[in-house]
């Protein structure tokens, strides 16, 4: 049997793979392209698409396929095959350059926000040779950028190709000034960490809104939930543990660095994390990692769910995104090194992060606006919608002295000592992991914890990068032309500090004092719902700063702001169907066959013996038969609300009638449904239950 080390990233096109089957000069220019984003030559193109058939024929694929993300948040993939005839009636193998490079599939049914006309359906891709090639099945899939027939992106990968190009541009130009003149480049690097739940198979076939749309829209609470905490890092379950290793291997082979796997807080969920690495490359892999868990779920008769909120009352999923920034040497820029106070370097760039994220509070929290993330964010599990920064003692002290032109007496270490011979003593980290803060540093990145779960991470790592670009830039700007480069740079970081400490907080974040002080003493944004925060995309500070970077332009951002705001609506309206088909259809005819069972029981009683007060049956049919009225009318309501949907004049306003009214009949009518369920027989139940769901996979 192959150990790790033999097998790990067989199935991709990696460095070693293109090292070892390109030429010589083919593989430096390859490399160039890659490291330095030199132009891409189309005989290297060439000579680098016969090496990687040659190579994935060997191993076993029969077709190719540009794999993209469009703005479905899901990937996309057409596949052809190699094949091509020859004179002798047979077929030969072959993949051109110009395959490789540029593909054609039909863009008509990828949203596009109004960037093409519905009869303007072509698309392109094009190759992104920064992200190596792979093999999913019998399929090479080659990762590419997306666009319009008229150049327009339609994806995510190339906002946040552009949004890199854009952080790096920025960040070379500080370091030059603080003489680093080595330096080729400067990435930010990515590291996301995914939580999921796993349910039976069986169970999940059982439950109409798991499979229309992700989340359990009814639902009573268990006897147990997660009170105990026990589930946490607890001994994770054989049939859970051969899950998580059929994964790691499958992630393995196709170069993904799976590093952590754990139970998580709420019963059934689970966490796997990896180790960092190019935010591009990582994104493409945390894609891929969402696919081959549901595909190995399958395997195990197990369904994995990424919704960040399939189960009301207790801890929904995130995905949080730990982001740092480095040179091409491996210099962490985000490092503070041993006396972060004499660290000036460290200073501009940690204030630039601070500065970047409270000048765009509406940009972060907008990118991981999701119908699902809206029942996430503000909960007990997640950070809340307003956005801030945690620091630390340290690193607080460090600006607090900056700011008040007073000395650093630094922080002392505090050794941990645990009262037992035998275990070590050692220092306690300068920071705490404050897991309710939307924003942490957390020693040599940030922390940011508002992503959902099923989220691209594109989305969030655009608008970062793209703030601490604009960041840099406006530091550079100014410190470029100054006549004393010290003196300029201590009053720049003091200002910074100034101007930006009110979104630094390093309290609970789910104290609702917090909110209060947040919003009306710090006048920090509070956007509670994707309604509240997606047209901020388009408020012209944001509008200005994104098409200036050249990470979008006018017309990209206008069919984002559409895209988003429609997958909003109809995903509640998805769900809103689905409970009026669920509580008509099976709900209600199951509360009224168990309430006719009870009377005819009572009846039956009264038969026996006419004094029989039969007291229980009697309230428990007159409870039912009124949640049974109460249903109807619930459900009326809510078809009525969807009807009046239509009166929407444009997705802006359906979206906030979506928020103010829809979603307020679904709660309405989940209430009294879940109601019943407390008082129904089980038998009579039709659909597997939370202690069914939460507790079922052993």
């Amino acid at each position: 049997m192959a150990t790790v080390p033999e097998y790990f990233g067989s199935l991709v096109f990696d460095d070693r793979v293109m090292k070892a089957n390109l030429p010589a000069k083919v593989y430096e220019s390859q490399r160039k392209t890659i490291d330095e984003g030199a132009q891409l030559d189309i005989s290297v193109a060439n000579a680098v698409a016969a090496a990687m058939k040659d190579w994935a024929v060997a191993n076993g694929a029969t077709h190719y396929t540009h794999w993209f993300q469009p703005l479905t948040g899901i990937t996309a993939e057409k596949h052809d095959s190699f094949i091509s005839p020859s004179p002798d009636g047979g077929v030969i193998m072959e993949f051109s350059g110009k395959e490789l490079i540029k593909g054609e599939p039909d863009a008509s049914s990828f949203p596009s926000g109004g960037l093409r006309a519905t009869f303007e359906a072509r698309g392109y891709t094009a190759w992104d040779p920064t992200s190596y090639a792979f093999i999913k099945g019998k399929t090479l899939c080659i990762p590419t950028a997306f666009c319009s027939y008229g150049g327009h992106a339609l994806d995510k990968k190339t906002p946040l190709l552009r949004s890199m190009e854009a952080l790096n541009r920025q960040a070379l130009r500080i370091l030059r000034l603080f003489g680093n003149d080595t330096a080729k480049c400067v990435r930010s690097s990515v590291g996301p960490e995914q939580e999921y739940f796993l349910i039976t198979k069986e169970m999940y076939d059982q439950r109409p809104d798991l499979r229309f749309t992700g989340r359990t829209l009814f639902g009573a609470k268990p006897p147990k939930g997660q009170e105990m905490d026990d589930h946490y890092f607890g001994v994770v379950k054989p049939r859970v543990a051969a899950y998580m290793e059929d994964l790691n291997q499958e992630l393995w082979k196709l170069g993904i660095l799976a590093k952590t796997e754990h139970n998580e807080v709420a019963p059934a969920q689970h966490e796997l994390a990896p180790i960092y690495t190019t935010t591009n490359i990582a994104t493409d892999h945390n894609q891929l990692t969402m696919e081959i868990m549901q595909k190995v779920a399958a395997k195990h008769g197990l369904v994995c769910l990424l919704h960040e909120k399939p189960f009301a009352g207790v801890n929904g999923s995130g995905k949080h995104n730990n982001w740092s920034i480095a040179t091409d040497s491996g210099q962490n820029l985000l490092s503070p090194g041993e006396t972060p106070y004499e660290n000036a370097q460290f200073l501009l760039f940690l204030c630039a992060v601070i500065k970047a994220v409270d000048d765009y509070q509406d940009l972060l929290r907008l990118s991981v606006a999701t119908a699902g993330n809206d029942h996430r964010l503000g909960a007990n599990e997640a950070p809340p919608a307003v956005v801030s920064i945690f620091l630390g003692d340290e690193l607080s002290a460090v600006l607090e002295a900056i700011e008040t032109d007073s000395p650093y007496a630094g922080v002392e270490k505090t050794q941990m000592k645990l009262g037992v011979d035998v275990l070590p003593n050692f220092n306690r980290d300068t920071t705490d992991r404050n897991r309710t803060s939307p924003f942490a540093f957390t020693g040599n990145k940030f922390e940011f914890r508002m992503l959902g779960s099923s989220n691209s991470i594109a989305c969030a790592n655009i608008m970062l990068n793209s703030a601490v670009a604009e960041s840099l830039k406006i530091y550079a700007d100014r410190l470029e032309g100054a006549e004393d480069f010290e003196t300029a740079l201590h009053q720049m970081i003091k200002k910074t500090i100034k101007d930006h400490k009110h979104i630094i907080f390093n309290g609970n974040g789910y104290d609702d004092s917090w909110i209060k002080e947040a919003t009306e003493k710090r006048g920090l944004l509070n956007y509670r719902t994707t309604p509240d925060c997606m047209p901020h995309l388009l408020d012209s500070k944001n509008v200005k700063m994104l098409t200036e970077q050249g990470v979008y332009s006018e017309e990209e951002l206008k069919s984002r702001c559409e895209i988003m705001l429609d997958n909003y609506c109809k995903t509640v309206i998805i769900e809103a169907n689905t409970m009026v088909d669920m509580a008509k259809t099976q709900i209600a005819p199951a509360v009224e066959a168990y309430t006719a069972e009870v009377a005819k029981s009572a009846a039956a009683k009264k038969a026996l013996d006419a004094n029989l007060a039969c007291t229980y049956e009697t309230t428990l049919v007159k409870k039912l038969s009124a949640l049974t009225d109460r249903i109807a009318a619930k459900i009326g309501e809510l078809e009525e609300a969807l009807i009046s949907l239509h009166q929407a004049s444009d997705v802006e306003t359906e979206s906030y009638f979506i928020r103010d009214t829809l979603l307020l009949r679904m709660s309405e009518l989940r209430v009294a449904c879940d109601e019943a369920e407390t008082l129904t027989a089980k038998k009579y139940w039709p659909f597997p239950t939370y202690a069914d769901l939460l507790f079922g996979v052993r």
